[in-house]
């Protein structure tokens, strides 16, 4: 009787597992990150066209310990080039521009509270804003990682 019990249970479980494999899909998005001279840095998904704008590991070294930061506006629309917000520290102030150009979608409200989130993950926690890119080809302009450090270097 038991091993019917478990053959059962077996051909639940392996069917239920062909089921699973079957019915799952693999999505793939394609997110290219690009950086700027001025130590700004863009993560593209290509999917939604949304950038995530941070600055570099390199600019918080740079900037040291950072106290305050100033984001633009959600909604707000910005041009490459166009100065965004700006960020302060105990070394120094720096204006932060945008990337790219587009329609800012949301920022990071928990700066406002954690400025040295900054510090602790420049292009991870730490970032900034997320804009709506009007002209996606814009990433091609901007520089490769490689392209980066060859820039910090020099």
């Amino acid at each position: 009787m038991f091993s019917a019990i478990r053959s059962a249970a077996r051909a639940r479980t392996s069917l239920s597992l062909r089921t699973a494999k079957s019915s799952s899909f693999m999505w793939r998005t394609l997110v290219t990150t690009r950086y700027t001279k001025e130590h700004e840095a863009v993560a593209f998904d290509e999917e939604t066209g949304v950038g995530t704008v941070s600055i570099t590991e390199h600019a918080q070294q740079s900037l040291g310990d950072v106290v305050f930061v100033e984001l633009p506006v959600v909604g707000s629309e910005v041009g490459k080039g166009d100065q965004i917000g700006a960020i302060e520290s105990v070394k120094a102030a720096s204006d932060i521009y945008a990337p790219v150009s587009g329609k800012v979608l949301e920022v990071n409200e928990r700066l406002s509270n954690e400025p040295g989130l900054l510090n602790r993950s420049p292009e991870h926690d730490g970032w900034l804003c997320k804009i709506k890119l009007a002209e996606p080809s814009e990433m091609t302009k901007l520089l490769t990682a490689e392209g980066y450090k060859e820039a910090c270097e020099s």
